[in-house]
């Protein structure tokens, strides 16, 4: 074991020094793909048009009273029966 250690010792800062700088590249690429996916999964979100319809009901046991299934869902975004709200005390 002595013998090992005193031949890995030469190389033993440059074997820290890489493994240092690996693992602060790995955080921070995994930190930047986290804030990308989070970024287009909010613009998503942003497209979904349930609030300014006049169907939407904001009750929790029924959201949309022509197609609670799809409300507030990524399946909403292109909804055929969308009514912008006439009504500004809807809001």
């Amino acid at each position: 074991m002595s013998l090992l250690f005193h031949e890995i010792q030469p190389f033993l800062v440059l074997i820290c020094f890489i493994a240092a700088w690996s693992i602060t590249i790995l955080a921070v690429w995994s930190l930047w793909s986290a804030a990308r996916d989070s970024v287009t999964t909010a613009k998503q979100m942003h497209q979904i048009p349930c609030t300014g319809c006049q169907f939407f009901t904001d009750n929790y046991r029924l959201k949309c009273t022509v197609h609670p299934s799809i409300a507030n869902t990524e399946d909403a975004i292109d909804c055929l029966d969308y009514q912008p709200k006439t009504n500004p005390y809807l809001y």
